[in-house]
């Protein structure tokens, strides 16, 4: 298996002394003060010079056999942490991790300059601290900001404006849009084009001019082929913090708050609101016009068609609260028992189901024989 953090492809910082680690890691480490760390690894593969961390319990039995140098754990995973290993105990180890991760692979600093290659319109403004790549497009009256990188092949439309320390993806395309500081449009994204809107005609349908905007605020990461559409006649909001996975679609007119996520292949139609910290899982599908309360979860595959209250954990289609919907379940599998097949199948061969015997009746058709 190879190591993490190939260099072909990562930048690698290091190596870092322990307190260093201990301390991006927010965490208090044990005996080891001379330990320099040179890197990151998964506990099965980490050796004596290399940092891992427990977050699942599931691996316990790999923390018991690593031979990582140090690892980040929980204060109650810190007896099961081998001799020889030095703990980092922090109470989230996995966003220690995240943050040690990227002590040791920082992101690759942007190079300012525009390619040769791209085309800038006149009228555009590119901060010089900016970075645009080969192929990438300009267009008249976009506003590019400070330390942004533009990747390759990128489109930025008209009149669209980037904040700060922006990173867009190559061949992604933004249009109709303003964004925050510190977004991240991944490869592939499709950001403010029109949205799906038309009115019915004797002769046909008949498209509605989409006028409204994408507005996305800091923070935001929008994911690989993922499309974004602009509002009808409002705007479309994509909430500062939130992270949309790939091939993830926001309808116009769509409201995210703070610090959604919405996971892989999940839709969201026009003009729903949804509040801060709402939790979309993979292949959900949410109806336009709805209002998704704060905190409320939905499930993998979840038909959503109704509003969902604050905090509600809802899944299945129609999307239903959990407990009912495994109430359901098992309502079902009783019926689908091998009890109830049985008589089923005695019931259409003209035989008396158990049920009838114990009563007495038959169908009505057999009593008139």
């Amino acid at each position: 298996m190879s190591a993490a953090g190939d260099e072909r492809f990562y930048l690698r910082s290091g190596p870092h002394a322990l307190a260093e680690v201990a301390a991006a890691a927010g965490g208090e480490a044990g005996a080891g003060a001379a330990l320099m760390l040179t890197g990151v690894a998964p506990l099965q593969t980490a050796g004596p010079t290399e940092v891992s961390f427990l977050d699942n319990r599931k691996y316990l039995a790999a923390l018991d056999a690593t031979q990582a140098g140090a690892v980040i754990v929980h204060p109650d995973h810190l007896a099961r942490v081998p001799a020889g290993c030095v703990p980092i105990v922090t109470p989230e180890p996995y966003l220690g991790w995240a943050r040690v991760a990227a002590l040791f692979h920082p992101v690759r600093p942007v190079r300012p300059g525009c390619h040769p290659a791209a085309v800038i319109d006149p009228a555009a403004q590119v901060d010089p601290s900016a970075e645009i790549g080969p192929l990438a497009v300009i267009g008249a009256r976009a506003e590019v900001g400070p330390h942004c990188r533009i990747g390759p092949g990128a489109v930025i439309g008209e009149g669209v404006v980037i904040g700060a320390d922006c990173r867009i993806g190559a061949c992604a395309s933004v249009s109709h849009a303003i964004l925050g500081e510190r977004v991240y449009i991944y490869p592939g994204a499709r950001i403010g084009q029109e949205g799906f809107g038309f009115a019915a005609s004797p002769e046909g349908f008949v498209t509605v001019p989409q006028l409204g905007r994408v507005l996305i605020e800091d923070d935001v990461e929008i994911g690989a082929n993922s499309t974004v559409d602009r509002g009808s006649a409002q705007d479309t909001v994509i909430g500062a913090g939130t992270r949309l996975d790939n091939l993830v679609q926001i309808g116009h007119n769509v409201r995210l708050g703070r610090c959604c996520v919405v996971v892989s292949q999940a839709g969201i139609s026009g003009s729903t609101s949804v509040e801060d910290f709402v939790q979309v899982a993979g292949q959900a599908g949410l109806t336009g016009h709805l209002h998704i309360g704060r905190g409320a979860r939905i499930g993998a595959q979840g038909g959503v068609m109704a509003d969902v209250p604050a905090g509600a954990d809802v899944v299945g289609s129609p999307a239903v609260p959990v407990r009912e919907f495994f109430r359901q379940v098992a309502t079902l599998r009783r019926l689908a028992g091998p009890g109830n097949r049985k008589s089923r199948a005695t019931a259409q061969k003209g035989g008396e189901t158990p049920a009838e015997q114990k009563t007495g009746t038959a169908p009505a058709d057999k009593t008139m024989d």
